[in-house]
């Protein structure tokens, strides 16, 4: 596992707390691997989700960092998004 997916797992690990998150999504980070949110938490599962999110590892940190706000990420084409889009708006109230 890439030091930036285990990165990723902590960042929203910390951001999602102890809450759990209603259905599922999916971060995939382009050449490094992906990482899943659920009602079990974060983790590096690649399977099936209700919305999958696709960004470069700089797109993805910016995000992480609050430096770029996810619908202007997705309205720019730097954030890719397939599936629920409610999810991907539940995500970026999360990263908010």
């Amino acid at each position: 596992m890439s030091d930036i997916i285990k990165a990723a797992v902590a960042a929203l690990s910390e951001k999602l707390g102890t809450d759990g998150f209603d259905g599922s999504i999916k971060f995939e980070i382009e050449g490094e691997g992906a990482v899943r949110i659920d009602e079990n938490g974060v983790s590096t599962d690649d399977g099936d989700a209700d919305c999958t999110l696709t960004a470069t590892p700089d797109v993805f940190q910016e995000l992480m960092d609050g430096e770029l706000n996810p619908t202007s990420a997705f309205m720019s084409g730097k954030l890719s998004v397939d599936g629920d889009m409610a999810m991907a708006m539940k995500l970026g109230a999360l990263l908010g």
